[in-house]
């Protein structure tokens, strides 16, 4: 069982207090919405538990464990360079390359410890490996985090009340869980991406004209 510094930490390092920026990136949902391709929460969290099980969430997933078990240079470079390339939209590569810059800097400055710009779950991955904190729980609240920042684009813009929100925060715990076991040998060769509608609403975004968040 992980020691309750190494749960303290991760709290923090995935707290909505945490610099990364987080809340300003919808991960496309705001495009969705506009669309009227979510309008409650049931819709709501099908899009999420699409995302998580079959789209950016359990690629992330990985990439966060590849990046833990990764050793040398070379191959943390190889895993970078792997999740630059996954991104399916331009969005989606600043979403992931400037919150993982901004995870580095906090990261670096907080807990000494030596870690360049990376993409968001590379960062993560990295850190964890470093600070030698345990990677399937790392990896399980980076997916809740996630998966609670879309929650709460939709208890902003649908819009969707708190207590309904929480319950859908509570309920996305189980599959957070689940893909991080899962994913936790970060084979590569396993990556795939099947929530279109998502990747097709990141891509969309990108010319909408009124919104609030920068995916």
């Amino acid at each position: 069982m992980p020691d309750d510094a190494a749960i303290l930490t991760l709290a923090q390092w995935f707290s909505p207090a945490f610099p990364v920026g987080a809340f300003s990136y919808s991960h496309g949902l705001e495009q969705a919405i506009e669309a009227g391709d979510v309008r409650g929460r049931a819709e709501l969290e099908s899009w999420i538990r699409d995302v998580l099980e079959d789209g950016s969430g359990r690629a992330d997933a990985l990439f966060l464990a590849a990046a833990f078990s990764a050793d040398g240079a070379a191959a943390l470079d190889q895993i970078e360079r792997t999740c630059r390339a996954f991104a399916p939209a331009r969005e989606r590569l600043a979403e992931t390359t400037l919150q993982g810059a901004a995870f580095c800097r906090a990261v670096s400055d907080v807990w000494g410890i030596s870690i360049d710009k990376l993409c968001y779950p590379v960062a993560a991955g990295r850190a964890a490996r470093l600070l030698s904190l345990p990677p399937v729980l790392t990896c399980a609240m980076y997916l809740h985090a996630f998966a609670g920042n879309l929650v709460s684009v939709g208890m902003r813009l649908i819009p969707l009340g708190q207590t309904d929100g929480h319950a859908l925060i509570d309920a996305l715990a189980t599959p957070c869980r689940r893909i991080a076991a899962d994913t936790a040998h970060g084979d590569l060769s396993e990556l795939t991406g099947t929530a279109f509608l998502s990747d097709i609403a990141a891509m969309r975004h990108e010319t909408q004209y009124s919104r609030i968040f920068r995916t």
